[in-house]
């Protein structure tokens, strides 16, 4: 990885279908489930941005207000690097019927992440819009 300059790094990973702890036929838990599989995804980087400044449909978004400020595409094991100038931002993965994101802050913001001068914040991504909790 990159150690100068700033911005996000992380990995992205997937998972889907029924994730509710289950009792095995003998009475004991069931063995853990997995933390997903990385992906490859296109990472879409947004000024800092309020739920209320989107449409959403079936859990994805649909339209943001605003332009994109950078974009990145996730390698095989899921991992993206990239660079951007200090400030707050809203992350998004790009999913065939819209945007996914799924972390919020108490002031309705999208999936927040500060990037502060001359340090990497680290962010993954679980992209779990198909899973039941």
């Amino acid at each position: 990885m990159k150690s100068k300059g700033q911005g996000i790094k992380g990995q992205v990973t997937w998972i889907e279908g029924n994730q509710m702890p289950m009792i095995s036929e003998e009475g004991e838990a069931a063995p853990e489930r997995k933390t997903g599989e990385p992906i490859q995804r296109k990472i879409i980087i947004y000024p800092l941005t309020k739920i209320s400044d989107t449409k959403m449909e079936n859990s994805l978004f649909t339209a943001v207000d605003g332009k994109p400020i950078a974009e990145v595409e996730s390698d095989e094991e899921g991992n993206f690097e990239v660079e951007l100038a200090p400030g707050q931002y809203s992350v998004f993965t790009q999913e065939e019927d819209g945007l996914f994101a799924n972390s919020f802050d108490l002031n309705g913001n999208i999936q927040p992440i500060q990037v502060e001068k001359g340090n990497w914040s680290e962010l993954n991504i679980l992209v779990n819009y198909k899973a039941a909790y």
